[in-house]
């Protein structure tokens, strides 16, 4: 039987998160603080921890750092759906959590049982996860200057436009994400010559910051795609949580659109529905796929037709995928063009398309 440790400072929040972990078959043992947490990690070596953030005495990012460092433990941040609690999420996600779920309704919620499935799936994928030390990311780049948004084009613009867009990067990830992403967006430059699409599975209070984050990282521009936006060489897009993002020609140009989740898919961002959409609006030799980190097996059908067609794809390699599931997945499909460490992606993108 799996052990998790449940640390938060609400004895209400701990009842409930205790309950909902066992009766998902796994033993549960509780902290009240990040000291304690500690502690018990020594002591009991649980297989994952959930671990709230804002705590007396000892605050979560103190804990995770000090787990990180006295007993390396898979992590599930327990974050406030608050751009603050967004921001630390981030941090704590750099620091080496392998995950993160939104506490609905605030710091503490008569209604944690409406989270049921995402809690156990994330501590189920978190037991599973591998850690291992990471290579520092790459420096960080002179900041870009900063022009105004071009108004939208006129028809005939737009179609030279997009006579001139040689392809598209699609990039699907889970769990471990953020910080996989940190190995690979930074190291390509400013003047990328594709547009580069990321179904990254996220609820949708924290995509906006990630996107943030990352544009903050990056030569490359990030935006959260939360309407619909003409695609532009030298650009990443994240799909927007709660929707899925989609290729969708507009105006004589292609565009990335967001829209409501896809019903009977079970991730979203659905890597799936991006790639069927940009195979519909694009030849196979116009795409890459890039299969990152994450249990299960979102996008593995759709970059296996690409892969089949004549599109190139990069499975993310056991070494560094902290959950091997969606690259694996895509490998056993004899659907990975190559098959690279996280560290590595970047380079064979700039090989291939640069």
């Amino acid at each position: 039987m799996k052990k998790v440790l449940v640390v938060d400072d609400s004895a209400l929040m701990r009842k409930l998160l205790t309950g909902l972990l066992v009766q998902g078959g796994y033993e549960v043992r509780s902290a009240r603080n990040g000291a304690e947490a500690v502690e018990m990690v020594v002591a009991w070596q649980p297989d994952a921890v959930t671990l709230d953030i804002n705590m007396p005495e000892m605050d979560g990012l103190t804990a995770l750092s000090l787990i990180m460092s006295a007993r390396p433990t898979p992590v599930v941040m327990v974050s406030s759906l608050t751009e603050k609690g967004a921001l630390a999420t981030f941090e704590a996600l750099a620091l080496g959590a392998v995950d993160f779920i939104p506490k609905p309704g605030g710091t503490i919620s008569l209604h944690v049982e409406g989270i049921e499935a995402m809690l156990l799936d994330k501590v189920r994928s978190a037991c599973r996860a591998r850690l291992a030390p990471r290579p520092a990311s790459p420096a960080r780049p002179l900041p870009r200057p900063r022009v105004p948004p071009a108004a939208a084009p006129a028809p005939a613009a737009a179609e030279r436009r997009d006579a001139r867009l040689p392809g598209l990067v699609l990039v699907g990830v889970s769990t471990g994400g953020p910080r996989t992403l940190e190995d690979i967006l930074p190291r390509l430059p400013a003047d990328f010559p594709w547009p580069i699409l990321v179904a990254q599975h996220m609820p949708a209070n924290f995509t906006d910051t990630f996107a943030r984050r990352m544009d903050a990282l990056c030569a490359l521009k990030v935006v959260e795609v939360a309407t619909a936006m003409p695609l532009v060489p030298g650009q990443v897009y994240i799909g927007r949580g709660g929707t899925d993002l989609t290729v969708s020609p507009r105006v004589g140009t292609l565009y990335a659109v967001p829209r409501p989740e896809t019903p009977g898919v079970l991730w979203h961002p659905s890597v799936e529905v991006m790639v069927d959409t940009a195979l519909q609006h694009l030849p196979p030799h116009k795409l890459v796929g890039v299969m990152l980190t994450g249990m299960g097996n979102d996008g593995a059908a759709a970059m296996a037709r690409l892969h089949a067609g004549g599109g190139r794809t990069i499975a993310e390699s056991a070494e560094t995928a902290v959950v091997f599931g969606m690259p694996q997945e895509l490998i056993e499909r004899r659907a990975a063009s190559v098959v690279l460490p996280s560290t590595g992606i970047a380079g064979q993108l700039k090989l291939w398309l640069h």
